[in-house]
């Protein structure tokens, strides 16, 4: 999902084995962009696997996580911004207040696969 705070702006779903980045929109809000596309959201389905690399220093002592970590993205309802990321310890954390710059690869991107379809007229 795309958080409502990132509603205004172009988005387009995360894809499995891409690779992400963290960064302040003008409305303020935090969210994935694919490097080099800054006004592009990317808008990701909960429970989306991720790997979370640039961590911040702040955020490794304050929730007891390492600069780079296997994450699940998630919905957090105890926040004005509810887009944020679970760690394997059970500690969550906004993408808000994982501010920019933290690289993000998607591991599981949870969307249904592409059908492909088959011509029935071909022999």
């Amino acid at each position: 999902m795309c958080d409502y705070s990132l509603e205004a702006y172009r988005s387009q779903p995360a894809r499995e084995g891409e690779q992400y980045v963290t960064s302040r929109f003008t409305s303020g809000s935090v969210g994935f962009i694919a490097p080099g596309d800054t006004v592009t959201a990317i808008c990701m389905a909960y429970d989306t696997r991720l790997t979370l690399e640039n961590i911040p220093q702040a955020i490794q002592s304050a929730l007891g996580v390492k600069a780079k970590e296997l994450v699940t993205f998630a919905r957090l309802e105890s926040d004005f911004f509810q887009d944020g990321v679970r760690f394997a310890n059970g500690a969550k954390v906004t993408l808000q207040r994982l501010g920019p710059g933290v690289k993000a690869s998607v591991e599981d991107a949870l969307l249904a696969p592409q059908k492909v379809r088959k011509n029935v007229f071909a022999m």
